[in-house]
């Protein structure tokens, strides 16, 4: 399989790869830096259990979108191994697919309200 074919709108299975390293990357380096911010803030237990659940949601946030990336990469490899034996895109379930996109779509919501209720001070 050539990691250099187009999957979708120009981003190969390359770029699919390269965005999960990236992203996974990303999301530790904010929850170090989100955790370095608030650790001065917690002088007491009421302050943890206020504030670890917190870091918990964007911890979560960053694995859901992570495996989403990754179910998108093995759904197009299989796609690829199946096209390369000659068997007939039965094998495949569109269906799949289309939940993995609204999937992903989920989590980019919740990604944008959990920013907007920061911005607003929530």
């Amino acid at each position: 399989m050539s990691l250099d074919k187009e999957i979708f709108d120009g981003k190969t299975l390359s770029d699919l790869f390269s965005e999960i390293h990236t992203n996974s990357s990303s999301t530790r380096a904010q929850v170090k830096a989100l955790i370095g911010e608030l650790k001065p803030l917690i002088e007491n237990i009421g302050d943890a259990t206020l504030i670890v659940p917190m870091i918990k949601e964007y911890m979560e946030i960053g694995v859901k979108n992570d495996e989403a990336l990754i179910k998108l990469a093995t759904i197009v490899q299989r796609i690829e191994s199946a096209a390369a034996k000659g068997e007939g895109g039965d094998l495949f379930d569109f269906e799949s697919l289309q939940d993995l996109l609204e999937e992903s779509e989920d989590i980019n919501q919740e990604v944008d309200n959990k920013e907007e209720g920061e911005e607003d001070g929530v």
